[in-house]
């Protein structure tokens, strides 16, 4: 039977793998704090990478869970449905994010999972979780900080929706997509790519696509930002994060302090 990373040599003795899926995992958040052995076991614990088309549900509310997914390229949401079939998206994840790493201790989720765009994701069995929590601290407290920053964005979620005019809960969304995208490389000259539609935004901001077209233009006329076909250009970044009331610090850009034993 082979021997995995995590029962292997541990330190410099450890001869880790080209990085392959898990190099953008709290890339800009923190990464730096994990050892090149807990990044080659992380690296070894996926057992899949899956591409799936856009528009495909993931998981299902009330489905047993029992691997979660590294987004590797594309968008995915979370999101739930009303009794009458309206959604209400309650989470975008770009490259980089543990989608259902919560999965792991639930074992369900309350909402359901699904792609917005055409995705690739590497998929880790919770066995191999299992393990990691019972053989790598370190590597488990960065785990655990990822779901814990889905979190702080929730609340700043609930924050937005709760306190903000309709044109400010755009704009704020697209602060934290640009504050994300660039933790992961993804950003150029205030340029991003976020192929999704209207209709998905305005779920997101919880306004109507009539109204978020109207958003969108006035932000537009505005000089604050533009968003064609999938591209998103920050015009104006100081005057959009004015609107918005946004502050980044419930992002964590550069992540948790840890000592060298991740105490």
């Amino acid at each position: 039977m082979p021997t995995s990373a995590i029962d292997t040599l541990e330190g410099d003795a450890f001869v880790s793998k080209p990085l392959r899926h898990t190099n953008l995992f709290l890339k800009g958040r923190g990464r730096e704090a994990m050892t090149p052995d807990d990044m080659a076991v992380l690296e070894d614990s996926v057992a899949d990478v899956i591409a799936m088309p856009a528009r495909k549900i993931v998981i299902r509310r009330d489905e047993r869970v029992r691997y979660s997914s590294l987004l590797l390229e594309g968008v995915m949401c979370r999101y739930m449905d009303d009794r009458q079939g309206n959604r209400q998206i309650v989470a975008f994840h770009v490259p980089g994010d543990f989608v259902d790493l919560h999965a792991f201790p639930m074992r369900y989720l309350d909402h359901d999972v699904a792609t917005l765009t055409p995705v690739r994701v590497a998929t880790v069995g919770h066995d191999r979780l299992e393990s990691i929590l019972q053989h790598r601290p370190r590597l488990t407290r960065m785990l655990w900080f990822s779901t814990l920053l889905d979190a702080a964005m929730h609340r700043e979620w609930v924050f937005r929706l709760g306190r903000l005019e309709a044109d400010g809960r755009v704009a704020h969304l697209f602060c934290e997509l640009h504050e994300r995208l660039a933790m992961v490389d993804l950003v150029r000259d205030g340029m991003f790519r976020f192929p999704v539609t209207q209709i998905d935004l305005a779920e997101a901001a919880g306004i109507t696509p009539v109204h978020l077209n109207r958003v969108l233009r006035s932000l537009r006329e505005r000089g604050l930002m533009t968003f064609r076909s999938g591209e998103v250009h920050i015009l104006d970044p100081k005057a959009l994060r004015a609107l918005a009331d946004f502050d980044s610090g419930y992002l964590f850009g550069g992540g948790p302090a840890m000592n060298e034993k991740g105490a």
